[in-house]
This record gives structure tokens, sequence and C-alpha cells, in this order.
């Protein structure tokens, strides 16, 4: 073991026999030792340049046998930490090894290992000899006295070395008390709850608990997530273990790829790599509150295939989809809304009268609608609470609808509610008023729409990423159009939501002006 010693110290380190106390002058001799040159390991202890023993191997005699360990001492104050390696007897020590040995807790811990023969009769009268080794120690934070079995003596010093690094860096935590994955799983959606929207704590609970904790169906993906939810097993349904019952201070990097692999196998890479996204959430919250610390990612996982962009309306497409809205007066604001407004289907359903100012010309985004119809006073994200300008356009048509729209009673409330059923006029509409659906949206009114008017189908959010590419393509700035879009970040705005609406020529003949040609 070679000892790196440091430029500058405030305060003598020493290396002491275990349990002896040295006096000043074999301080002062080791100090002056340890700033001149190099400390050298042998059998005997470690030496110093000049080839004396400044900490000897300690052998002691128990009842079970030998016991063997190094013991180190400091005095009480900060020194320089030096670059400690260690072949053929502790491994690899950084350089927060010795920092830590400052501190009290160092200074008491040994590890001692013990041998002793085990003899077992057999059944055939003749005695079987096996030697065992123990690590024993006392446990850092309560003095506990431990011991654990090898049947190997590399395997017991293997675990020293462990120990005294986990020691030595502050991660040490009894293995029995360490909690499992599926502990850390339950104390992280604790800490989510009322943090999120509901919709979003239910997706968190489906990924961790069907594809971290398991255990994970064998089957399709509705039998997983009905499973998931309901906990009913289907008939002769066959699982497969996960991370579940894993302990925390267990758990290693191969193990996570191993696990990684075997969701991308049963539930694919997408899946896969949102729970991962999880997992390392999971054990960074863990590291911090439980204090244990956390195995690395593993690197080189497959990524998911890269997604196609989504299908846009060209400008002429889209003009000829408002033109037709404009003469509907009963569906042409429901599709057409998206296209002038750019916001997300949750946000369009989820609208309020009370948000549409006329005054000011702009409309508030302020809640969105969940599947199930119900308002969530919050938007997906922080920045998609918002104010959006109102095009001459749209204020038109809002300002018509406004007069037609269902009402909750005999008050307006939803800018985009249920219809209801017409009558003849002058009689009032029956019913209508409450929340649209998701799906019921784009089968009455959305999709309809597109077969009417012969446009290539494209999705409600599609929408979205038109209104965004139309924006840039007129030369709007990013930032702004980040704004409107409720970006966070206008990199979002242009590498998920940004398309080509013009073909290249326009792009040089931008350059040919620039260059004077």
């Amino acid at each position: 073991m070679v000892l790196q010693p440091p430029l500058r110290h405030r305060h003598p380190l020493y290396l002491c026999p275990a349990g002896v106390r040295p006096s000043r002058r074999a301080a002062r001799s080791s100090a002056e030792a340890f700033v001149d040159g190099n400390f050298n390991l042998d059998g005997h202890g470690i030496r110093d340049f000049r080839g004396r023993v400044v900490s000897r191997l300690r052998h002691s005699r128990t009842r079970r046998g030998y016991a063997s360990g190094y013991s180190f001492g400091c005095f009480t104050g900060l020194v320089s930490a030096p670059t400690i390696t260690c072949a053929g007897h502790a491994g690899v020590f950084s350089s927060r090894f010795f920092s830590f040995l400052t501190g009290k807790a160092m200074n008491d811990f040994n590890v001692s290992i013990t041998t002793t023969t085990r003899r077992r009769k057999l059944t055939s009268g003749a005695i079987s000899e096996r030697q065992q080794w123990y690590c024993e120690y006392r446990e850092p934070l309560t003095r506990k006295r431990r011991r654990r079995a090898f049947n190997r003596k590399k395997d017991a010093e293997a675990f020293r070395t462990t120990l005294l690094l986990k020691v030595a860096e502050g991660a040490y935590v009894d293995e029995r008390k360490a909690p499992t994955v599926a502990q850390a799983i339950e104390h992280w959606l604790a800490t989510k709850e009322g943090n999120v929207k509901e919709s979003t704590l239910k997706g968190y609970k489906v990924v961790a608990n069907g594809a971290i904790r398991g255990p994970l169906l064998i089957g399709t993906k509705q039998e997983r997530a009905d499973y998931t939810e309901s906990g009913v097993q289907p008939k002769n349904a066959r699982f497969i273990k996960l991370l579940g019952q894993v302990k925390l201070t267990a758990l290693t990097t191969a193990m996570i790829r191993v696990w990684h692999k075997t969701v991308t196998e049963q539930c694919g890479a997408y899946t896969a790599n949102r729970a991962k996204s999880h997992l390392k959430s999971i054990l960074a919250l863990a590291e911090e509150d439980f204090g244990i610390r956390a195995p690395s990612m593993p690197t080189g996982l497959p990524r998911v295939r890269h997604r196609q962009k989504k299908a846009i309306l060209t400008p002429e497409h889209i003009a000829k989809l408002i033109a037709a809205a404009r003469e509907d007066a009963e569906h042409g604001i429901y599709y057409a809304f998206a296209f002038l407004a750019g916001t997300r289907p949750s946000e369009q359903l989820g609208l309020l009268w009370s948000e549409v100012d006329f005054d000011r010309n702009v409309t508030r985004i302020r809640r969105i609608q969940e599947r199930d119809g119900l308002l969530t006073e919050m938007t997906k994200t922080e920045a998609g609470t918002r104010d959006i300008p109102m095009s001459a356009v749209l204020r038109e048509m809002l300002l018509a609808w406004r007069v037609r729209c269902p009402r909750k009673g005999k008050e307006l409330h939803r800018v985009f509610p249920g219809p209801g059923r017409l009558q003849e006029w002058p009689k009032p509409r029956l019913g209508g008023g409450g929340p649209l659906l998701y799906q019921n949206f784009r089968k009455r009114y959305w999709a309809p729409a597109f077969k009417k008017l012969g446009l290539p189908y494209v999705t409600p959010h599609s929408a979205r990423h038109s209104f965004i590419s139309t924006l840039q393509a007129q030369g709007i700035e990013v930032g702004l159009v980040a704004q409107i879009a409720g970006h966070a970040n206008p990199t979002v705005t242009l590498g998920h939501y940004t398309q080509a609406v013009r073909d290249g020529s326009a792009a040089i003949e931008a350059l040919d002006r620039a260059y004077g040609s």
C-alpha cells in the first residue's frame, strides 16, 4: 500500500498500533515520515520510507482462532487528504477515506477477521472439518456488535474493505434495517401527493408498481394495466419478479441493467425507459432521506425508436377548415379553436366563459379537463397558465357562439360543453351545458369535419403543432411562440413542435436576397 503524502497539513497524522496511544515523539516522527516520504505495507505492518514500522499488523489470540486488522489514529483537526492505493489487501480507497479519519467514528471503528474450524459428525461416523471466517465489528451509530460469517478468507476481506469504505464515506447503513425498493417507492409516491395532478399521480403509481416493484404480469398491455389497478390476477397468470423486495443497500447497477432488459422485452423500450426515469428519482430521494448511496444508472441501454413527427395540415388546408367553420354555427368553433389558439385538447375542453376576456382580447388558460370530465384548477405545467391573444376571426366566432352556447341552468359556464339536443326555434335546447368528454369530442365534432371537407385526418393535438409551426414560419421569434404555447423552455418549442410548413425554395430565395444577387 502506497500513501502519497499531502502537500500541506495543519496537524500531524500518525499511524499507530491498535489500542496504543503513541508518545509525542513517535507522533512527531510519524508526521515527519508522512511528509518526507511514502509509506509501504508489508507483512509486518505499515513502514515509512526509512523502513520503520509505524503501524503493525495486529495479531491476537481469541477463543475461535486468530484475528488480524489495522488500526489508524489521528489528532483532532483537519488534515489534507492523501491518495491511498492498496493493492492485494483492501482494494482501492478514495481520498475521502483519510479525510474521514479526522472524525471520532473512524477512530473507534475496527473490523477484525477471525477464523475457526467447524466440525460436524457425518452419518457415516466420519468427522467433517471446515474452516469458517468471520468479520466482527461494532456498528458506528448504535455500537452494537455485529458478526458476519464467510466460507473463504478473501470474501471476508472483501466485506471488510467494502464496510470500511462505506463508513469512511458516511454511507454505512445497517443492511437489516435498510428499506427495500418497494418501501422507497411508497416514500416517493407519498411526496408526490398534493404536488401533482391526480391523473399524473395515477400514472406514476401504474409505472412504479407495475414495472419497478412488480411482480410483472406476463400478458397483454391491457391485462397488465387491469392487474396493476385492481390487483385481481387473471386465470393461469404468470409473473416475473422485479426489484420490489431488493434492499437498497444490495441494489447494483448490474441488477438495474437486467431489470431494464426484462421490462423492455415484456413491455417495450418506452415503458422501460419511463420506469428507469422514475427509478432514478426514487433512488435519488432515498439517498437524500435514508442516507443510502444510490447505484449509478447503467449506460448503453436501448433507446426508444425515433418517433415520426405528427402529421400537420398545410396553411391552405387550415384556411379551408376555418372558412367552413365560420359557416358552421353549431359545430365550427369546436374544431377551429385549436388551430386559432394553439391550446391542448384538455385546455380547450376545460375553458370557461369567465376566462374569455373580450375587452382585452385574450383567452386565459387557467385549468384543464380530466378524462372523466372533471375540471382541475391547474394546467399541465406552470408555464401552461397563460393568456393567449385572440385573433379577429376567433373573436368573431366566439361572440357568435356565446349566443348559441348551451348553458348550465341559465348561466353560461363552459365554452365547449356537451351539446344537448336542439329543438325547432324558438323552443329551448334540451340538456347540454355539462362536460364534453374527449372521446365524444373527437367522434362528434372533430372527425366528421375532416371527412366532410375531404381533408387528411390529423389528431386534435396536431392542431397545436400546426399553430406553433405556422407562427415560426411567419417569422415570429421563438421566445414569444413558446410563451403563447405555454412552454417553459423555447427548446421544447424548437425540438418537438416546430415543423416545416413551407418548402425549401423560400429559404434559398431569402439567401439570395441577403447576398444581393
